[in-house]
């Protein structure tokens, strides 16, 4: 296949994925947290009623089953029922004795969670063969450049802003011996050096930093690009920018914003228990005194307030009222019903909840729409892009796999197209 033949599949997808999203925006546009009833309810009476009726139990099942839900719900909105052509992704997945062997030993694993050795050692596993020398992006304590320095038997440097994180990544490189160098380097600074010959990785870098790697990898022409995005929503811009010229002269274009990118990445099946409860339990407590709030102020609008410690949780929901309150500058009165707000807030987090189930079927095919414009950018840039999933959800939903060739000197975009 042709960069030319691979860059126009890329693209049909994106097109595709753009104008179902954009068919089903007042959907997963709508945030139930902030509006009590979203906008769709009204055109889908019969998806709202079938998710209203849904116990906590066949939330929790239906949640991790998204194919599940899209089909129950195709039978309201039709469109649902390309739920799994929109989503899908190959496996990139290598067999377990692979990973364990491209995985850090854990006596070598100073320092690194479990979890994100088990990452980065199926991300190492699904870039092999790795043959030139690498530049990991925002390597933070370099666990990652281990990792691949392990596997590639090839120098490895690291870029990473935090000197504290540098000077510890430095030093377990020392002490393990291992061909690692990290840089304390701003990778958006305009100075930033690109090394020649580099393979440029990036594990989970936020937002602008990935875009970055991607336009000044494809500047420099390195010869191979390996990236799993996360947090699209960290931006400068308001509206998200789409990096690919085609993509960007699309006429229906999809342009999300910031509050619209969160959702590719509002998902947490590694979270502890312990944390999932002190979360359901402080958005409650949200919904309860933005209830209260509203009644108050006579302003049906919904007033964010800021993170509140967990730690004072055991205060009770009328010191946080009060907290908010104070954070606010409201002037709560001394007759309040704390009780009756409580109530408020456990029952419009249960509506929340059946609600957001609709919404977070856009999750994957939301986060696919932004990677898939990556995709075409580096086809127009002469790079080869296979896209697909490194390792399995349960070890983190942000499992995509962006792995991008250069196979041609001249970049796409400066061709003539048809």
């Amino acid at each position: 296949m042709s960069v030319f033949e691979c860059a126009e599949s890329h693209y049909l997808r994106w097109q595709k994925l753009n104008d179902w999203l954009v068919q089903h925006q007042a959907i997963w546009q709508s945030a139930p947290f902030i509006e009590p009833i979203p906008v769709w309810v009204q055109s889908y009476p019969e998806l709202a009623c079938r998710v209203s009726a849904l116990t906590e139990a066949e939330c929790d099942e239906l949640d991790g089953q998204p194919e599940t839900l899209a089909n129950m719900a195709s039978q309201c909105v039709p469109g649902l029922a390309l739920f799994r052509q929109m989503a899908h992704l190959p496996t990139f997945f290598s067999e377990p004795e692979d990973i364990a062997a491209a995985t850090l030993p854990e006596v070598s694993a100073t320092d690194m969670p479990g979890r994100k050795r088990e990452q980065a050692g199926a991300f190492a596993a699904a870039l092999k063969p790795l043959q030139q020398p690498i530049l990991d992006w925002c390597c933070g304590k370099g666990h990652l450049s281990r990792t691949l320095a392990a596997q590639s038997h090839k120098n490895v440097e690291g870029y990473e802003w935090n000197p504290e994180l540098v000077a510890g990544g430095n030093a377990l490189a020392i002490r393990f011996a291992d061909a690692v160098q990290i840089h304390c380097q701003d990778v958006m600074a305009d100075n930033l050096p690109m090394p020649a010959n580099t393979h440029g990785v990036a594990l989970h870098a936020c937002g602008d930093l990935h875009r970055q790697l991607l336009r000044r990898g494809a500047t420099a022409a390195l010869p191979r690009l390996s990236l799993s995005p996360c947090c699209y929503h960290l931006t400068v811009n308001g509206v998200y920018q789409t990096l690919s010229e085609r993509t960007a002269a699309h006429e229906n274009k999809l342009m999300p914003n910031r509050n619209d990118l969160r959702l590719a990445v509002r998902e947490t099946v590694t979270a502890p228990a312990r944390v999932r409860a002190q979360t359901r339990l402080l958005n409650q407590w949200r919904l309860g005194f933005d209830g209260l709030q509203r009644a108050l102020g006579g302003v049906d609008q919904y007033l964010p307030v800021p993170s509140y410690s967990p730690r004072l949780i055991q205060k009770g929901f009328r010191a946080f009222c009060r907290w908010a309150a104070d954070k606010k500058q409201l002037c709560l009165p001394e007759n309040i019903d704390f009780d009756h707000w409580l109530a408020h807030g456990i029952q419009r987090h249960r509506d929340v909840r059946r609600y957001e189930l609709i919404r977070h079927l856009f999750r994957r095919p939301l986060e696919l729409w932004l990677v898939l414009d990556y995709a075409v950018f580096l086809e127009e840039q002469g790079y080869r892009v296979r896209l697909g999933r490194f390792c399995a959800r349960s070890l983190t939903p942000r499992n995509i796999l962006l792995d991008a060739v250069r196979v041609c000197g001249t970049p796409l975009s400066q061709h003539t197209r048809l």
